[in-house]
């Protein structure tokens, strides 16, 4: 396919200019007028229509691309078939693609800092994670299939196209789905690969990115493949000394030759490319897009409540001051509490009415016991008033009639009140 449909309208996308072309398709910038939008338009070459069932494996896995939902993968918007040409649209990214980025550097000699090549293969390996999760593989991760955003993050494109290149006639020739240079050994040997391939051409790509250079290179895509199949894993730290230990077997168990040998599935990857850079003192926490976030290692568990709404919480329980199930309210135990806890909740919500301060609570609560000890007190009081009273109305009744008869007077000892009389008896 040429460049002829450029300022023609393919459906509702008028094609501007021509992105990249690939042994696949063509990739277009075009303008969606109704949205006032620019899109990426690809354009499946046209001998693939000729092949057996091309439009039912079009259609299924177009449908399972435009279900995928993450922001390391690219969004699909549309799909169709007009005059022969079968096309799906795409987000427009703008930021270029991951190849074009490494190729600028290896013209000047540089190759990606670790923190971003690792933040990077972090990105990616989430996008894998998700999408594996969904039963899909991509059999085709390399860095021209890698857009960069404006922000330099990942995002990756073209799911399903490998499986739509997956006809008869490929199959029966024996063609290898992919790409040489990331090609699984598996792959190599005309094998279609599961995600744990997706796992070893992303370990190529880390070692690519990491070293500046790819593992195995030859001057024929097949002594590529080769290398793939039979020579020994390259030792990256030969290219690139800074690169830590712990990194570089993340490196190197990605591209295991033996599947069984790999990360079973990207989040494994990924959990020790973390510890990895955790052992390494490499800080990604303020490198890690918030796309990626839900895959870091789990939060550890939440601290216990805090004391004041164990508090706003406490329901007051009825005793009885002999300690039984009824009688008085006692609040539970404030001495416990921690009061700056108290006074500075961690709960934005302001703790209800209903349950007062704990200091307000025990001051405005007596004991049970501080209500009967006075009464009784009074008790005892009024009636040794009255004895006493009686008693002295009985002594002075008495030395009334004594004194009437003219006998002397005898001493007495007022019982209960204390007032004790002389016992000395006049002399006779």
């Amino acid at each position: 396919m040429s460049t002829t449909l450029i300022g023609k309208t393919v459906g509702k996308y008028q094609i501007v200019r021509t992105l990249g072309r690939g042994g696949m398709a063509e990739v277009y910038k075009a303008y969606q007028e109704n949205l006032d939008r620019f899109v990426a338009v690809k354009v499946m070459h046209s001998f693939l229509a000729d092949e057996q069932n091309f439009l039912t494996r079009f259609k299924r896995e177009a449908r399972a691309m435009a279900a995928l939902n993450h922001g390391n993968i690219v969004v699909v918007y549309d799909f169709d078939v007009q005059e022969g040409l079968y096309y799906i649209v795409m987000e427009f990214v703008r930021g270029g693609t991951l190849k074009e980025l490494l190729n600028d550097l290896a013209e000047r000699n540089e190759r990606l800092p670790l923190p971003q090549t690792m933040r990077l293969i972090l990105e990616i390996a989430d996008a894998l994670a998700y999408a594996h999760e969904r039963q899909m593989v991509h059999r085709d991760i390399k860095p021209g299939n890698i857009m960069l955003t404006e922000g330099g993050h990942a995002v990756l494109t073209d799911f399903g196209i490998a499986k739509i290149m997956s006809g008869p006639s490929f199959t029966a020739t024996g063609a290898m789905i992919g790409t040489p240079a990331y090609m699984s050994p598996e792959q190599g040997l005309g094998k279609p690969g599961d995600e744990r391939s997706d796992l070893y051409a992303l370990g190529v790509l880390f070692f690519h990115m990491a070293t500046g250079q790819l593992p195995y290179e030859a001057d024929t895509p097949l002594a590529v493949i080769l290398k793939h199949v039979n020579e020994p894993i390259p030792e990256p730290s030969q290219l690139n000394i800074d690169i830590p230990e712990p990194v570089r077997a993340v490196i190197s168990k990605a591209m295991a030759k033996d599947p069984e040998e790999r990360y079973q599935n990207a989040r494994e990857l990924i959990r020790e490319l973390r510890a990895s850079a955790r052992t390494s003192g490499i800080e990604l926490s303020s490198l890690v897009p918030a796309a990626i976030m839900p895959a870091l290692p789990e939060p550890e568990d939440p601290p216990p409540p805090s004391a004041v709404s164990q508090v706003d919480q406490v329901e007051p329980t009825m005793v009885s001051p002999g300690g039984g199930d009824a009688g008085a309210t006692k609040v539970a135990e404030p001495q416990q509490l921690d009061r700056t806890e108290v006074a500075a909740p961690t709960s934005p919500t302001p703790p209800p009415t209903a349950a007062p301060p704990v200091e307000s609570v025990a001051a405005t609560t007596p004991p049970p016991a501080a209500t009967a000890e006075p009464k009784k007190s009074r008790r005892v009081l009024i009636i040794g008033g009255i004895i006493a009273l009686l008693a002295v109305v009985a002594v002075v009744a008495g030395l009334f009639l004594l004194g009437g008869d003219g006998a002397e007077a005898t001493p007495t000892t007022v019982a209960g009140v204390g007032l004790v009389e002389s016992t000395d008896t006049p002399e006779p």
